[in-house]
């Protein structure tokens, strides 16, 4: 069986015409079999492609060869197969959505202070620092470092507006921010320089790198760490695991993600099979009885088996009023 490989990597660096790059990196990467998805944008690349070891290894070859990307590192996650059903490499106006408009970051000029996973790990025990995590709420919610603080943001463009509204907990403050792979955080951080805040520090190359630290080896970390492919998690903490997701239906220890079955939703939401196939795999009454209930339709229940589930949730329901 050949081997497969997971790359996570990105660039800040000036890329003179996106669209035209885009097109030609996506025919590159279409000859070496690579599937994935790559963002292209005048401030640079943010990409993640699964393929085999050997053409990923000329991937990464071909990459470093230009001088743009010449010092460009890679994270590398092995993997059974690929972790991507296709290839996308799209031109777009920023590599992370952050919307600041006339206020926006340039990494190369301001970014936070880089501390590598053995300082990230010692800087998190100082009773001075506050941790902040500059993910999404469900990715906080399935894994996250111990004591992290969780901004109530649904999306990444959210949290410079969440910073403004709380900045009181954190003035005076050391502040360390963290990522999946850190290219979040090159512009949160800065942003934060930009603001005013002057103790800023960010974990280089994100929890992806803090993983793989050899002495580090993930302490601190509680639950795995999503991930935008076909694997959804990967472990983290290589001394101990700690479940902190919780089942979305009923509270208990829960590490799976489902999408909700209303395709119209499509809320990711964390879910034992038990209760994925008990509440019909929709995470509200509308989304069960929706008609185009995907959970429904892939597991081919009739409709007397939908009735028959939603009469016992009913009655389940009534019991406990």
């Amino acid at each position: 069986m050949e081997k497969y490989q997971v790359l996570l990597y990105y660039q800040y660096v000036k890329m003179e015409d996106p669209e035209q790059f885009a097109q030609e990196h996506k025919a590159f990467c279409e000859e070496l079999g690579l599937k994935g998805r790559i963002l292209v944008a005048e401030e640079g690349i943010n990409g993640t492609v699964s393929g085999t070891v050997e053409a990923t290894q000329v991937y990464m070859d071909k990459m470093h060869a230009d001088p743009r990307f010449s010092s460009m590192p890679f994270k590398i996650d092995e993997t059974d197969g690929h972790a991507f059903k296709k290839l996308k490499v799209k031109p777009r106006p920023e590599l992370v959505t952050l919307r600041l408009g006339e206020e926006d970051v340039n990494p190369l000029e301001v970014t936070g202070n880089y501390l590598e996973p053995d300082e990230f790990y010692q800087a998190m025990q100082d009773d001075n620092t506050v941790v902040i995590d500059a993910r999404n709420d469900y990715e906080y919610e399935l894994g996250h470092f111990r004591g992290a603080v969780k901004p109530e943001i649904k999306n990444f463009r959210e949290l410079p507006a969440w910073i403004e509204a709380n900045k009181d907990q954190f003035e005076g403050k050391r502040i360390l921010t963290y990522c999946t792979g850190g290219i979040r955080c090159e512009k949160f951080s800065g942003w934060l320089v930009e603001k005013g805040f002057e103790d800023v520090h960010q974990l280089h190359g994100g929890i992806a790198t803090y993983a793989k630290h050899p002495e580090v080896k993930g302490q601190l970390w509680d639950g795995k760490m999503y991930v935008f492919d076909e694997r959804i998690s990967v472990p983290i903490n290589q001394v101990e695991h700690v479940i902190v997701g919780r089942d979305y239906f009923d509270g208990t220890p829960c590490e799976r993600y489902i999408n909700c079955g209303n395709p119209f939703c499509n809320k990711q939401i964390l879910c034992s099979e038990e209760n994925e196939a008990k509440y019909l795999g929709g995470c509200t009454h509308e989304c069960r009885t929706h008609p185009n209930n995907r959970y429904i339709e892939e597991h081919n229940l009739t409709d007397a088996e939908v009735e028959a589930r939603l009469k016992a949730l009913e009655a389940e329901a009534n019991q406990t009023i």
